[in-house]
Formats: structure tokens, C-alpha cells, sequence
């Protein structure tokens, strides 16, 4: 490959590997269902949420083997550009930029932890108090049902083979 191809030829997409698993997350936080029955709220922020629920199970799933866990930087790097994007088209500049994107790591992370820690938990209430804590529900909605969901496609997830996840073949 020449010099100039090598400068101004187009470049390899170092997140080819997971870019359809990515596409399948946001498809999976969109259903309707997480609105409609579940009662996260259908806004910026629980959209937000959904997205951040099930990247979370996602990223869980991807720890529990060798071949999935050096990916998942991978997936997360797409997380952050296409929050990145969406605050750029909601008009944050670069001056903010950092400091935003900062802080919704922060808030993945410790969702990470929360999602973690209340699915291991033998108590059902310690997975619906971190929803309660960290998702933002239509009023009158219970932690309860997305708790119950969260669980439910957990282990789901725990059945893809990791190729098939890849795929981005996510449980309904």
C-alpha cells in the first residue's frame, strides 16, 4: 500500500467486531416495551436509561467469557461516540464536551456496579431499589417490572454463545 493511500485511503473500522452487537443494544433499549408496560419514561433521560440497562446486561454478559471480555472496551468506545454525537446534536460544545462525557462514564460505571451487584443479590429488592435509584420511571411506575426484566434478559443473554452475541442476536 502506497503513502497516500496509507494517509487519505479510507480507514479499517476498528469496531467492525462489534458495531452490529452495538446496533442490536439500541434496538433492544427502543422496544416500546420498556416504555409502554415497563414505565421507564419515554424522555431524553430514560431513553438514556434503557440504553445504559441494557448496554449494562449486555457488558455483564461479555465479562463471564475470555473471548467476549477484550471487547468490550470496544463496545463501550461506541457507547461514548454515539453519546457523543447525540450531545453535539443537542447542541453541547466542545468546551463542555469532556466534562459531560466524564460524568455519563461515571454514570455507566456506577450503573455497571449497581446492575452487577443486584443481579448477584439473593434479595429481589436490591436489583429494584438500584432501578429505583439510577432509571427514570413515569410516575406511579414500579422498579419492580423493570427489575424483573432486567433479570429476565439477563439470563437469557447468559444463553448466547458469544458468537451469536457478537451477531448482535440479543434475546426479545
Amino acid at each position: 500500500m502506497g503513502l497516500f493511500a496509507r494517509l487519505f485511503g479510507p480507514k479499517e473500522d476498528e469496531h467492525a467486531e462489534v458495531r452490529t452487537l452495538w446496533h442490536a443494544v439500541v434496538a433492544r433499549a427502543r422496544d416500546p416495551r420498556w416504555y409502554a408496560q415497563l414505565g421507564v419514561a419515554d424522555s431524553l433521560p430514560g431513553r438514556f436509561d434503557a440504553i445504559t440497562i441494557v448496554l449494562g446486561l449486555v457488558l455483564l454478559r461479555m465479562e463471564q467469557e475470555e473471548e467476549l471480555r477484550k471487547r468490550t472496551a470496544r463496545l463501550t468506545e461506541l457507547f461514548v461516540t454515539d453519546m457523543d454525537g447525540q450531545l453535539r446534536e443537542s447542541g453541547v460544545g466542545d468546551v463542555v464536551m469532556g466534562k459531560r462525557m466524564g460524568k455519563l462514564m461515571s454514570v455507566v460505571g456506577g450503573r455497571l456496579s449497581a446492575w452487577r451487584e443486584g443481579l448477584a443479590a439473593s434479595d429481589p429488592a436490591v436489583l429494584a431499589q438500584a432501578v429505583d435509584r439510577n432509571v427514570t420511571m413515569v410516575e406511579g411506575a414500579q422498579a419492580d417490572a423493570v427489575a424483573d426484566e432486567m433479570r429476565r434478559l439477563a439470563a437469557a443473554l447468559a444463553d448466547v454463545p458469544a458468537a451469536r452475541l457478537l451477531a448482535g442476536e440479543l434475546p426479545a
